[in-house]
């Protein structure tokens, strides 16, 4: 991030924690939870998948990370959130008919 700005990892740093008041790394490591987390909620994705759409190099390395994050690990939390028929994954909208041809 810092060579893409054209400054150094410290200066990258100090802005960083002045804007957000957390390192790059601590920011980055949250969004992929983040994202990891929609992912299991929303897909039967295995882990080791999930894991390098988010940006992690093992399935293991996902794990620790995840669990360090939230204190459970991915398929417990999938499986908490698969037993909350609230949180299923809806299916898409039926397609609706317009009544207009397509050209």
């Amino acid at each position: 991030m810092a060579a893409y700005e054209g400054i150094s990892a410290r200066t990258l740093t100090r802005r960083f924690v002045g804007q957000l008041g957390i390192t790059p790394g601590r920011w980055l490591r949250a969004q992929r939870i983040a994202a990891a987390k929609v992912l299991l909620k929303s897909s039967a994705l295995p882990l080791d998948t999930i894991a390098r759409r988010v940006g992690l190099l093992s399935a293991t390395n996902f794990r620790r990370r995840f669990r360090h994050a939230l204190g459970t690990t991915p398929g417990a939390y999938r499986r908490a959130f698969r037993a909350d028929p609230q949180c299923q994954p809806r299916s898409p909208a039926p397609a609706v008919n317009t009544g207009r041809a397509r050209t």
